[in-house]
């Protein structure tokens, strides 16, 4: 009889101790909000009084979604959105042609705030020593106001104004350091270098005509992307370690990308991949007869943004770099212009 209970009381805590480990096991994942685990995509909007849009597109590419800031809160963004940044669980866009920045949650996309004081053409923001940093033209025909607005990212004001060499454009931040592509049609042709601890100009560093694309590599050195060349700059030393120079058959390069220690680019309806480690540009590309506004490349999938004729829907067009075949085409907003991974 002892026995019987003792093994009945065995049974007993058995039990009680499997179903409090299940409960622990099966903890669910509370999801951050509906537009996580997706890419999302600015789009400019069409310039006749166009407004710009956000679309979320599931890694699966099965949900679709367009306009989801204006969904979530019965509001337009404004004219042309230009680009975007993140910050944690906030998403910055840059509203260009409606001077302002809005902040949102990431996840819901649900409104934070609206940056438009003393923010004048915004174009593109990184993030660096808790602060953002925005290029900004200004006064398109004002070659005195071009700059660096410096963010403060818990009042979300702007904090200072830096003036750059010349109309900035891309920007990237490492080792405490703000590089700014400066120049454009054109014009232009130096990497102005802040300080993010002090918002001081500490370097401008001289490349090609109109640098308008940056990206770091596996080591974290800086290339850059100019209408003649490919640079890349020690980023602790900001000397130039390397330039490849473009022969006459690369017309017009753009939208620099890196991935698993190559480089990609897109030139004249073709895209280039390039191992860091080289020393001279391929002459054969990877792909020919595409038309990109803009492309991004992640984990061996590359996104090309095909903005049509720029006054109705774009696409999309997702390809797989180890097969170079395309595996996706999706319908998307006006003008699509960057992809970013949420």
């Amino acid at each position: 009889m002892k026995l019987n209970n003792l093994a009945l009381i065995a049974l007993v805590i058995a039990v009680t101790f499997t179903s409090c480990s299940n409960d622990d096991d099966s903890t669910a994942v509370v999801p951050l909000g509906a537009y996580e685990n997706g890419i999302l995509i600015s789009h400019e909007g069409s310039f006749s009084g166009g407004v710009g849009t956000v679309s979320y597109v599931s890694n699966d590419f099965t949900t679709i979604e367009h306009d989801i800031f204006s969904n979530v809160n019965s509001r337009s963004l404004g004219t042309v959105a230009q680009s975007m940044a993140f910050n944690g669980d906030f998403a910055y866009i840059i509203i260009n042609v409606s001077n302002q920045i809005e902040v949102v949650n990431r996840y819901t996309f649900e409104s934070i705030a609206t940056i438009n004081t003393g923010v004048i053409n915004p174009r593109y923001m990184t993030i660096s020593n808790g602060k953002g940093y925005v290029t900004a033209w200004g006064d398109y025909s004002d070659t005195t106001d071009d700059a660096l607005l410096v963010v403060d990212l818990g009042t979300n004001t702007i904090l200072d104004t830096i003036a750059t060499s010349y109309l900035p454009e891309e920007i990237i931040a490492v080792n405490n350091k703000v590089y700014v592509a400066t120049g454009i049609y054109g014009n232009g042709n130096k990497v102005d270098v802040f300080n993010s601890a002090t918002d001081e100009l500490v370097d401008s560093i001289t490349v090609g005509n109109s640098p308008n694309s940056l990206q770091l590599d596996s080591n974290n050195d800086l290339w850059v992307l100019s209408s003649e060349n490919l640079i890349e700059i020690n980023t602790n030393s900001n000397i130039i370690n390397k330039t490849v120079t473009f022969d006459s058959s690369i017309s017009s390069p753009s939208k620099l990308n890196f991935d698993s220690g190559n480089l990609y680019l897109y030139a004249g309806g073709s895209v280039y991949k390039m191992d860091e480690t080289a020393t001279d540009f391929p002459t054969i590309p990877e792909f020919t007869d595409v038309s990109f506004y803009d492309m991004s490349v992640r984990n061996g999938l590359l996104y090309g943004l095909d903005a049509g004729d720029f006054s109705t829907n774009g696409t999309l067009k997702v390809f797989d770099l180890t097969t170079n075949t395309e595996m996706e085409v999706i319908t998307v907003g006006v003008i699509p212009g960057e992809v970013y991974f949420n």
